[in-house]
């Protein structure tokens, strides 16, 4: 296993969250986001954030770390940035779409979740890049 910063794992993690809370508010697309994901503020509130948030963090975590692995100790910024952009778009948003496909899920919902994972990927990509 190739030696990961842990330093720059975890502010690759805190940023996922960061961007997370700023993507999914109402200031960027979180009111469109629970129109088209049939969410509710009564279901929202129904849930235990603590635990939505830990595990949240913990798998932001865990993504930011593989990628951390797979890029290798000796990344550069826009090296990190371009894999972390293509790694969003091709791997993990299309792998959305596939679900969306046979799901019948809304083309807006699709872009939503997709956008962020791709902004996600960048920003980890980045991060792990700079660090």
């Amino acid at each position: 296993m190739p030696p990961i910063n842990i330093w720059a794992v975890l502010a690759a993690g805190l940023s996922s969250m960061i961007l997370g809370a700023l993507w999914y508010s109402p200031v960027l697309f979180g009111n469109a986001w629970m129109r088209e994901s049939g969410m509710t503020p009564e279901k929202a509130a129904s849930a235990n954030m603590a635990v939505t948030m830990s595990l949240a963090f913990l798998l932001s975590l865990v993504g930011a770390a593989v990628f951390a692995m797979f890029l290798g100790p000796t990344t550069t910024p826009m090296f990190g940035l371009a894999v972390g952009f293509a790694a969003g778009l091709c791997w993990v948003a299309a792998r959305y779409d596939n679900n969306y496909l046979f799901e019948r899920g809304s083309t807006k919902l699709f872009l939503i979740n997709g956008g962020y994972h791709t902004v996600q990927y960048t920003l980890i990509g980045l991060i792990l890049g700079a660090w």
